[in-house]
Order: C-alpha cells, then sequence, then structure tokens
C-alpha cells in the first residue's frame, strides 16, 4: 500500500516551483477554513485532493514542493470495499478531465529527493488554485499604509491567501457550514466524498476520493442517504441545490458565474436552497473571482466591533442585509 509522502524520506521525486512563504503559508491558508479537505499528515506536509488529483505539500523558505499520487494506486474495481455508492453514474468534472492521463511516473524508492520543476499542468493547477499571480507582498504593504491596525497583525499572519477552488466544491461544502465549526465540517466533507465520490487512491489505509458532481448530488436517493451519514437538515439542501442547478441552469451554470458581476453571481446563489448571503459570499470570494466580496457573520461583526470601533446595529441581535453591507 502507497504511503503519503514526506520530503525527507527520499522515497519520492518531488517537484517544485519557487514561493517565499510570505507569498504562501500553507498552514494558515489551508486549515483557516476555506477549503475542507486538506488534512496535516506529516509535519509540514499537507495531503488533499484538487483538481481529480492528490496531492502532498510542503514548502522551505523560499520553494513549494508537491508530491502528486498516481491514481492506479486505488483502482476503481476496488470502490465497493471503501463504500463507495453506485448511485447513478459518476460524471467527471471538467478539471479531472483536463488533467486526466496527465500523472507524473513515480520514481524508483532508492532515488533521494531531487528538485525538478513540474510539469506545466501541474504548475499551473497550483499557481492558479493559490493565485499565485497575486503578487501578497504588495497588497500587505498597501493594506497596511492605509490602515494602523493591519500593519500591527499583518507580520503576524504573513502568507495567507484566498484560495481559487473549484465552484461546485466549493458551493456544497460550504452548505455544509450552516451551524457548524471547522472540525465537524470536514468530517461531513469527507464522508460526502467518501459516499459518493470518485476513487482516486488509497494512502496508509487511507482512501481518497475526488468531489462528487452535481448529477450524483442531485439523485433523488440522496437526501435520505445523507441524512443516514449525519448531515441533518442540510442533506435536503445539498440534493435540492444541486437538482436545481441542473434542472434549471445546467451542469456548466455555476462556472459561467465567474464572468458577471459580483452582485449578480451572489444573487443567484441565493436562490438556491441552504445559500444565504454569508455562504453566497464565500463561493463568489473563494471560487468565482469576486475579490469584492467580504462574507460577514457574527465573528467578523464582533471584529468589525472591537478593532474597528464599528458603532453601527446596535441592540441587533441577527445581521440584516444593511448591516451586512455597512459591515463589509
Amino acid at each position: 500500500m502507497a504511503k503519503h509522502a514526506v520530503l525527507s524520506s527520499g522515497a519520492k521525486m518531488w517537484r517544485c516551483l519557487p514561493c517565499a512563504k510570505s507569498e504562501l503559508r500553507l498552514d494558515l491558508t489551508l486549515a483557516c477554513g476555506q477549503s475542507f479537505r486538506w488534512r496535516e499528515t506529516a509535519d509540514g506536509h499537507w495531503t488533499g485532493v484538487m483538481g481529480g488529483r492528490v496531492w502532498t505539500l510542503t514548502q522551505t523558505e523560499d520553494t513549494l514542493w508537491y508530491h502528486v499520487y498516481k491514481n492506479q494506486e486505488c483502482p476503481g474495481e476496488e470502490g465497493d470495499k471503501i463504500g463507495i455508492a453506485a448511485v447513478s453514474p459518476q460524471v467527471e468534472n471538467k478539471t479531472e478531465k483536463r488533467f486526466k492521463g496527465m500523472l507524473k511516473k513515480e520514481e524508483d524508492e532508492e532515488e533521494p529527493v531531487t528538485a525538478v520543476h513540474g510539469s506545466v499542468e501541474e504548475t499551473e493547477m497550483l499557481r492558479d488554485y493559490f493565485q499565485l499571480n497575486v503578487k501578497l507582498e504588495d497588497l500587505y504593504k498597501k493594506w497596511g499604509d492605509a490602515d494602523p491596525h493591519f500593519r500591527h497583525i499583518a507580520d503576524i499572519f504573513t502568507g495567507v491567501r484566498m484560495l481559487r477552488q473549484e465552484p461546485t466544491e466549493c458551493l456544497f461544502s460550504f452548505i455544509c457550514t450552516s451551524n457548524n465549526h471547522i472540525s465537524r465540517i470536514q468530517g461531513m466533507v469527507e464522508r460526502l466524498c467518501q459516499a459518493l465520490g470518485t476513487p482516486l487512491c488509497q494512502l496508509d489505509q487511507t482512501a481518497h476520493h475526488n468531489f462528487p458532481s452535481l448529477s450524483v448530488l442531485a439523485d433523488n436517493g440522496i437526501e435520505a442517504r445523507l441524512r443516514d451519514l449525519g448531515f441533518g437538515y442540510r442533506a435536503r439542501f445539498l440534493q435540492q441545490s444541486a437538482k436545481q442547478i441542473l434542472d434549471t441552469h445546467g451542469p456548466q451554470w455555476l462556472d459561467s458565474l465567474r464572468t458577471v458581476p459580483y452582485v449578480e453571481a451572489r444573487d443567484a446563489l441565493r436562490t438556491l436552497p441552504g445559500v444565504g448571503t454569508k455562504v453566497a459570499d464565500c463561493v463568489c470570494l473563494m471560487s468565482l473571482d469576486k475579490s469584492e466580496a467580504v462574507p460577514i457573520d457574527t465573528h467578523v461583526w464582533q471584529i468589525a466591533k472591537r478593532d474597528y470601533a464599528f458603532a453601527s446595529g446596535k441592540g441587533q441581535k441577527s445581521i440584516t442585509d444593511k448591516l451586512h453591507r455597512d459591515i463589509g
């Protein structure tokens, strides 16, 4: 059975690309509640699923290192043994199709760690996912010049980046966040993928799966299955939202929202069951290229009052649309 790769072991071939820690901190970015599919599988090593394949990422001061696993390490015919549900035919998502078959051949177990620049496809996937085209150092300086409070905390939280996630995964993961906390959301998303997603590979007895497609999530039997898996009332939202997208808009609709104005995309998402303003803003910001979106919840409201003397909404217990706009 394959094991999670570790950079210091020299057991696998690693690829790399230049990236300073001031531009990306894996621990802060992958564990802060943007994506729920990354786990620290060794000290400073993060394993997760992105773009239809399984990655382990780690970093040194000026380099981002990554290893991509062969999907064949978890053959499809083993799916039933690890709980894969054949609810309806699995439909590969667009990203998976694009990169299928591009996995690099692993090197012999005796090969040392080698600084090899990755393929164009792998490099572009990482650059896109972490939005490395955005120069974080320049933004931090701009924000610090305008805001003394930000300048004070920026040195503590260097390298925090917004991810650019696949829209379907982002939306349905955030539907699970209602009245929830990060560790429980991670468990729910993991169970969702194990039960309904295509198997990719198995590492150290941990099976990794792709995120389920819209067609699978929209199946009539999904709500009951997800309730059995502990999703509660969110099970209905997941199934109904997937069905509404396919019946009303089509499978490419979520991707198309990347090209429309922010308010239009947010309001379109709010028509889906289980999607309020905060969830819509999270999806807009973290997968639909709407950098002007500012997700607001009670925690952000408290921060606005504590650190920026925000005084509106006194006496209110819930966040209205006006209060949401004002805080944002």
